[in-house]
């Protein structure tokens, strides 16, 4: 799973997520992403399961890169602890992801490939996402929708 090396504080404040991304918002590596449209807290196992889903879709073709990495620890209480005496230890990690967000990036396959793939990833993603493709690029509309739940 995705963690970081070291963190400056072993326990971070919720916070909100409020607003649309301002930095990861454009495609900057490949020739096809998959953005956000609602905000959540991804977790390490959603982001390895949907890179999962497209490398093996891809069969070692093109190039991949992820976006979003889980630097967020949430922390957990024990079960059946009594309220009080402090904040839980560190459970897992995630990535705070808000709305408008490119989460992967794709080049070098083919349009319909890449389209698949990426459609496939969003089965494992617990938000709504667009599929985006870069201007220029021959192929399919820039605006096909998908959903992680059943539609």
């Amino acid at each position: 799973m995705l963690q970081p090396k070291r963190l400056k504080h072993r326990k971070f404040q919720r916070g909100r997520m409020k607003g649309h991304a301002v930095a990861g918002g454009t495609m900057n590596f490949g020739d096809y992403a998959l953005q956000a449209q609602e905000p959540c807290w991804m977790s390490a196992r959603q982001i390895e399961a949907a890179r999962r889903a497209i490398v093996h879709h891809m069969k070692r073709g093109g190039k991949f890169w992820g976006r979003v990495f889980p630097d967020k620890p949430i922390t957990r209480k024990p079960a059946e602890t009594r309220m009080g005496s402090g904040k839980g230890a560190p459970d897992h990690w995630v990535a705070v992801v808000k709305p408008g967000r490119i989460l992967f990036e794709l080049a070098g396959v083919d349009p319909g490939l890449a389209k698949e793939a990426m459609r496939l990833a969003s089965y494992k993603l617990p938000i709504r996402t667009k599929f985006l493709v870069r201007e220029g690029t021959e192929g399919e509309s820039s605006a096909t929708e998908g959903h992680a739940a059943a539609v």
